[in-house]
């Protein structure tokens, strides 16, 4: 007859088997094994894996009570934890495991739904056993999402990251930025009430005010709101000749908002301001604004220059009558005459005894 020594250490059983079938189970120890029998020897801190048919191997009273069976069903995983410590996630099928050594957890999951309201955290969710499994989301800070599930309206999220069990269901997350945004609108071309041809560099300021207007109602809302301003600009420009334009300038952005009304608010949006940055004349307009501009400067500087000549006239008439009136004065001038005359000449002959501011006339008058 044939026998043979197993030696089933700590921590271990061993599993013999006669044609095929479980005949006996053997603890720690030294074992003598007679006939023509097969051992298995399994590692008790391990999950049991075994060829045969788990069912088959379950009829045995003994090994049943040594297992804890899990059966995952379509539609479900099974998260496994070992002293508290996520260790694996059991797909469809059946499993066995050891009993009694390792102090295990089983959590179930119904991946049918959406929404995890299974109490997991969220260090487990991004473990790479389970990423196949979950979808994830995240909203930046100074944004907002809307959650799309089969292409309709959830709920609004906030910034935050979200995760989602992945299955047929389709899931969305749409972002947009809730901080103030400037639009430039720039190279506007446009003509004035008087024909004139403008280039204008218009600006706005605006922001999300309601995520669901500006994604679900509406299609590329600031496309919108660039064509709103756009045609604003360009009826304003219309109805105002150039000098009017320039002198209001700076009410432009004022005047055109009021006029937008409530078009942004149905947009989603909230514009809060808007203006002209720069008014730019183009072909022979500029060169006739530049000589309409030198032509004013032109006016500006003859009635300076004539302003100068009349003061300086009725400066000298106000000198002639104060020496006429006083005879002091008279012999001040003459004596300023000849201290100037002094400086440019050498030698001067008085002839006569006629007045010496007479004949200084007389002779500067030649």
């Amino acid at each position: 007859m044939m026998f043979k020594n197993i030696q089933i250490k700590a921590y271990q059983v061993g599993l013999v088997f006669r044609n095929g079938n479980l005949t006996e189970i053997l603890k720690e120890g030294n074992q003598w094994i007679f006939g023509n029998k097969t051992v298995e020897i399994y590692d008790l801190k391990n999950k049991f894996m075994t060829s045969e048919d788990l069912n088959l191997l379950l009829r045995n009273e003994n090994l049943n009570a040594m297992l804890e069976v899990i059966e995952v069903k379509d539609g479900e995983i099974v998260l496994v934890y070992e002293n508290g410590i996520f260790r694996e996630v059991l797909s469809v099928g059946q499993h066995a495991f050891w009993r009694g050594i390792i102090n295990r957890a089983f959590q179930k999951v119904d991946l049918t739904k959406v929404d995890i309201t299974e109490k997991i955290s969220k260090t487990i969710l991004e473990n790479m056993k389970l990423k196949n499994f979950t979808r994830k989301f995240v909203v930046t800070n100074q944004y907002q999402g809307l959650l799309l599930i089969d292409g309709k309206l959830d709920s609004i999220l906030n910034a935050g990251t979200y995760y989602f069990w992945n299955n047929e269901i389709s899931v969305e997350v749409k972002s947009v930025d809730m901080r103030m945004q400037q639009m430039e609108i720039a190279g506007q071309e446009l003509l004035t009430k008087d024909k004139a041809m403008l280039r204008i560099n218009f600006y706005v300021r605006f922001q999300v005010e309601n995520i669901e207007k500006a994604l679900m109602e509406n299609k590329e809302y600031d496309k919108q709101l660039y064509i709103l301003m756009q045609l604003a600009l360009r009826e304003l420009v219309g109805a105002v000749t150039l000098d009017e334009l320039l002198v209001k300038k700076d009410a432009v952005g004022k005047e055109i908002l009021e006029n937008l009304g409530n078009k942004a608010e149905e947009l989603g949006l909230k514009v809060s301001d808007a203006g002209i940055r720069d008014v730019i004349l183009t072909g022979e307009m500029k060169e006739i604004m530049n000589q309409v501009l030198i032509a004013e400067k032109k006016a500006q500087a003859n009635s300076i220059m004539r302003r100068e000549e009349t003061a300086s006239t009725r400066s000298l008439l106000n000198t002639a009558k104060l020496m006429e009136e006083n005879e002091v004065l008279w012999k001040l001038k003459e004596m300023e005459y000849m201290e100037k005359i002094a400086d440019k000449i050498g030698d001067i002959t008085v002839s006569g005894n006629s007045n010496i501011v007479s004949q200084l006339k007389e002779i500067f008058a030649k």
